[in-house]
């Protein structure tokens, strides 16, 4: 279990406070609005009405304690700011700051930051790259260069075994499972074979993947 630190409870710092309790974590949120704190109370192991840009408020809940925090505050980039800078003075382990556009990203990490997050230009590029192809379904980025997807077979490898295909060599791609019909994934190994009712989870290169699956 990690004790986790939310800073900012609007929509999205309230949907991560929550999503961190619900595997599991301890967690503490926090908001200068009463009502933010008053409905995310009954969800969290604890929340508290705070100014986080102030550092005796951040002082007295005691930041170096928590395993993570996040900094959520998105409609305020001054206090996003201080807030993310304050909590690396007073002995923050690691903090994830959310921005909402490029300079933002930049300030934040040369201002205490360990890792930004950018939901907003995540959402779209994920939209671009699921809607720009039918046989595309899901996908979830790994870095800079590398992503898994959730595809189609398609046609030229229906009816032939992963061993037959030999995608590692030839594409310098893996196939990491199946799933047949909505069902949950499935591991694959050298004799499974490929259909038309299936989707696989690939992952590799993403130039390479865009290449092979956003086709027409």
């Amino acid at each position: 279990m990690k004790s986790v630190l939310v800073i900012g409870l609007g929509r999205f710092g309230t949907r991560a406070a929550r999503k961190f309790e619900e595997l599991g974590q301890d967690v503490m949120a926090v908001d200068s609005r009463e009502d933010r704190v008053n409905d995310i109370l009954p969800f969290v192991t604890d929340a508290m009405i705070g100014d986080a840009t102030r550092e005796s408020f951040l002082s007295s809940i005691g930041v170096g304690n928590f395993d993570l925090v996040l900094v959520a505050i998105g409609d305020d980039f001054q206090s996003s700011l201080e807030t993310t800078s304050l909590l690396k003075e007073l002995g923050a382990k690691y903090v994830v700051s959310r921005a909402k556009s490029d300079v933002h990203e930049k300030f934040l990490l040369n201002n205490g930051a360990d890792e930004v997050v950018y939901p907003e230009r995540q959402l779209a590029d994920q939209a671009a790259i699921r809607y720009s192809s039918d046989h595309i379904f899901d996908y979830v980025e790994l870095g800079k260069a590398w992503e898994i997807y959730e595809v189609d077979i398609p046609k030229e490898w229906q009816g032939k075994t992963i061993a037959q295909l030999d995608v590692r060599r030839k594409y310098g791609i893996n196939i990491i499972g199946i799933r047949e019909q909505g069902q949950d994934m499935a591991s694959v190994g050298p004799d499974t074979v490929l259909s038309s009712s299936q989707r696989m989870m690939v992952t590799g290169d993403k130039k390479t993947i865009h290449k092979i699956f956003m086709r027409e």
